[in-house]
Formats: structure tokens, sequence, C-alpha cells
């Protein structure tokens, strides 16, 4: 041991130790289903785990700490009914198109995802229309964005522009009144369509707002708020564009039960017959009524005392009102009177009901 510690090094004297302690003791593979083995993971292994492809931690789309952080995103849920009414709206639209613009239009949907709708403004491309409209009857609001190449084509449509050239685009320079006011057109033609889409499944109006170019002036919600995009492309044969239809759950929330449905009518578990024999058993069911002629306050050493032969003096006179109640809950009020040979009650006024509500005594009143 002394003349090989005299030619070696203190690095090599310790990896010649370790591997006579593995050829004595076994590999550490060997040990890996003990429970007191460890194993030290090397670099590559820990990049391996969290994704990162080759080490590199700058590839952050596809690396497995960034399906971590994804993982915290909400999942939203599916409306196929609203799938429905988007392809209604393209076919709408193309007949309103084609006479608006008396041009050969086609529309169609190129997908409709879910989404933050703050991640939606921050890809919308600049330059772009944002129109805001309202829903009147769900008392909120959406969101269309009309691109620069559609902008330049509606224009050059409407202002006799000849079929077969590309509208002629202009960047870096605001849009003018005639333009705005061209597109306005066009959007009140959609926002009508919209409204027809719609109408087999609830009547709703949409009403035009305003006309932004910033996207901060067209915040209609909470930028981490969940939206549904409907993204359709126009297309006037060698012109056309891209329109894009906003709706955050916000608003669809009033109709979110009907865009659940499958098929249009779906009762969701709702079984007609059954109603209709538990409405037959409740009309058949007896209840008890009690007829109170007087309450008045009493002492409890008054009721202690109280023995058969007892009287009260009721201060209620022969034709007060008397109450009917079921329970502790007040029906109806009527006076106390006698028909053959028997204690009876007119009911006179039902008590507690809605206004608007069907009287239950009908024409047997009085």
């Amino acid at each position: 041991m002394s003349g090989a510690s005299d030619g070696a090094t203190d690095e090599e004297l310790a990896s010649a130790w370790a591997l006579s302690v593995d050829s004595e003791l076994g590999s550490p593979e060997d040990d890996a289903g003990s429970p007191d083995a460890t194993r030290i993971l090397n670099q590559a292994e820990i990049d391996s785990l969290l994704g990162f492809d080759n080490g590199s931690p700058d590839d952050v789309d596809t690396n497995g700490m960034q399906r971590i952080i994804s993982s915290g995103l909400v999942s939203y849920e599916r409306l196929p009914m609203l799938e429905i009414v988007f392809d209604r709206l393209v076919r709408i639209m193309s007949t309103s198109l084609r006479n608006f613009t008396n041009d050969n239009v086609e529309v169609s949907i190129d997908n409709v995802v879910s989404l933050r709708f703050g991640d939606y403004l921050d890809s919308v491309p600049l330059p772009a229309m944002f129109a805001v409209f309202k829903a009147e009857e769900w008392e909120n609001y959406g969101l269309m964005v009309i691109d620069s190449a559609m902008i330049y084509s509606i224009v050059d449509v409407l202002l006799g522009g000849r079929r077969g050239t590309a509208a002629m685009r202009i960047e870096g320079r605001p849009y003018t009144t005639i333009e705005r006011t061209l597109v306005e057109r066009l959007i009140r033609v959609v926002l009508a369509d919209l409204s027809s889409s719609f109408d087999p499944l609830c009547a709703i109006t949409f009403r035009f707002e305003r006309l932004e170019v910033n996207p901060r002036f067209a915040a209609i919600s909470r930028l981490s708020n969940a939206a549904v995009l409907a993204r359709m492309h126009v297309d006037m044969e060698d012109r056309g564009g891209r329109m894009d239809l906003v709706l955050p759950y916000a608003t669809l929330e009033p109709v979110r039960e009907l865009l659940l449905q499958q098929f249009m009518g779906e009762k969701f578990g709702r079984d007609a017959i059954w109603e209709t024999h538990l409405a037959e058993e409740l009309w058949n069911t007896e209840v008890d009524l009690d007829v109170v002629l007087d309450e008045q306050p009493m002492r409890l050493s008054d009721i202690i005392a109280l023995r058969p032969g007892s009287q009260f003096i009721l201060r209620q006179g022969r034709e007060a009102p008397v109450q009917l109640r079921c329970g502790q809950v007040v029906l109806f009020e009527g006076r106390v009177g006698r028909r053959k040979n028997r204690v009876a009650v007119r009911i006179d006024q039902v008590v507690g009901r809605l206004p608007g509500a069907p009287d239950p005594l009908g024409s047997r009143r009085g």
C-alpha cells in the first residue's frame, strides 16, 4: 500500500477504492430495488424530466415545465349548440353580404375555440377595427374584430372597385371617416344576421355600440375571463379578409343551458309523463286546514293555571274575519257561519297570492 501510494495521486486512490467497493458490494443498479439505495440524477436526466430538449431551457413551448404551468388553466366546456348557431350564421351572412356588396361573396368559418380574453387581444394583428356590440336581452357585450385586409376590401367594393383586382392597402395611417362609416354598415348587417342565427334558440337583439381601433378601449371583459372565438373568412373573388367574433362566457351565461344541448329541444333528463302524473297526484292530496278564530298572548303562569272548565273570552266579533291555515301558512280569510246544522267557513279572499296569479276561487267567490 505504501508503494502504491507513492506513485498515485489522491484522486486515483479514491477511484480505485470505489471500484473495489463496487466489485464487492455490487453495482448501484443491483441495489436500486432496496429501500436504502439512493441515486443521484445527472443534468441530462433532470433536463429530460423537465422536458428540456437536449438540455436547452430556452425551448419553453413544448417542455414539461410549460405543461405544468398550463395545467392550471381553466378547461372550458364545449357548447354544441353554439357551433350550430355559427354554422347558421355563415349561411345567412353569405346571402346578406352578396346583397350588401352586389358581388360574389363566400363566407367560411375557420374554427371555434375557447381562450382567455386577454390572450386574444394580445394576438390581434394591428391595424384592425374593434366593434363593441351589446346583447340587449342578456345585458352584456360582445366583440367583433375586422382585420385590415377586410376593411380595405369592403371599402373598395362599396366604392365601385373593379373586380379581379386586389384592394389597395395603405398602411401606417389612421382610418378615415368614410372607411369607418362603410365598415360600420357592414357590422350592422353582420349583427342582424347574428340575431337571426339565434332565433331558433331564443330571441336576442345585438345592438352596435361603438367602433375602436385600440384594443385597450375594446375590453368588454376581464383579461383572465374565458371567451368563445369564432374566426370567419370572407372571400370576394380576389379580395377578402377575416372577421373574428368574440363572445365572453359571461355573455352566454343566460342561455348556457340551451347551448349545452346536443340537439334542438333537448330536455336534459326531464320526463313530461312523470311531471303530469305527479301533478295529478298532488291535486288529490289531502291537507288539514285550521280555522283560527282568535290569537292572544298569555303569560306562562296563566297557561299552567288552566283547568277543565276555564273560559277564554274571544276578542273577535261574530262577523269578524278568521284565517284558514295549513300548518303555519295562512291560505285564506273567511267568515264563520252555519250550513245545514254544521259550523262552516265561507272563504272571502286568498292570502299571499302573487300579483297576476290565477285566482283559485274563480267564479265560486261569494
